[in-house]
Formats: structure tokens, sequence, C-alpha cells
């Protein structure tokens, strides 16, 4: 059995490939997660350019919601500057997966399909400053809106943004 934040990390980023498998988009993971990307997430062209986007998956299953978005205080300084500003290439995101609190009600199966538990929701903080001296001991909060719901047609939205 994994331990359970190593669970429930997987099950987010899992959560994301069942998505990206369903739109027809390609997933890749670096052999080491050194610049703060979990995933690239890619729709291929026939032209041979195909457009893409990075992401960091976090999960919770306690979401603080206030209005309309999640305060999340998931991400230190250091892994909100690998997704913050307007510098990177490649247009990155952060995916929030909400889980249930139980690790058996992840996903359900009935004679309809699978259902995974809960929803996924996106944000970019391409528009926020990065730490000049980020402190990995520090935590950022960081607002989710909750109408960026993860979907098949947002994920290739994003990409093709």
């Amino acid at each position: 059995m994994l331990d359970a934040h190593v669970h429930q990390g997987k099950f987010g980023e899992d959560y994301v490939r069942v998505l990206a498998s369903a739109a027809g988009l390609l997933i890749s993971q670096d052999d080491v997660d050194y610049d703060g990307v979990d995933l690239t997430i890619k729709m291929h062209t026939a032209t041979g350019w195909s457009p893409r986007i990075e992401v960091q998956v976090k999960t919770t299953s306690r979401p603080k919601r206030r209005a309309a978005a999640f305060d999340f205080d998931g991400l230190n300084q250091s892994q909100f500057n690998k997704l913050a500003g307007p510098e990177f290439l490649v247009h990155r995101y952060l995916f929030l997966v909400i889980v249930p609190t139980k690790t058996d009600e992840y996903a359900a199966l009935n004679t309809t399909g699978l259902l995974l538990r809960d929803v996924g929701y996106y944000v970019s903080l391409r528009d926020r400053t990065p730490f000049e001296e980020p402190d990995k001991s520090r935590h950022v909060r960081v607002s989710v809106p909750t109408a960026n719901v993860l979907t098949v047609t947002t994920l290739r939205q994003l990409i093709d943004g």
C-alpha cells in the first residue's frame, strides 16, 4: 500500500492523465521533477509542431473554498516561482485536484462507467510576480477559481490557447 500522501498525489496525476487521454492528447513526464513540472501535455499535429503546456499537479482532500475560488496554500515560494511570471517559453499551469478524504472513494465503477472523484481545477500564475529570494519554508496562497474546471474541452483549450 502506498503512503497516503503519495497515493493522493499519484491519483491526482492519474486523474489528469485520464482527461488528457479522453481529449486525445499526449502526456510526457521528465525522469526527475527538477523544474516544478509534473506533466507536459501536448497536442499532436500533422505539421510537426505540437502545442503544449506544462503543469504542476497538486491535490487536496480538504479544500478551503472562499466565494468563487479555492484558497490553496500547498505551494512553497520556490514551487510558486516555478509557475509564476511570464518568462516561461511553454505556458505553465497549476492543476488542483480535489479528492475524497477516503482513498476507497477515489473511483467507482457501475454499469454506466467509471467515475473518478472529485474534480480538477486549473489556474495560470503567469500574471503573478515571482519571489526574488524564495524561501522553501514559506507558503504562498493561490486562489484557484471554481469556474476553471478541468475538463476534456478546457484541457484542449489550454493547449490551443
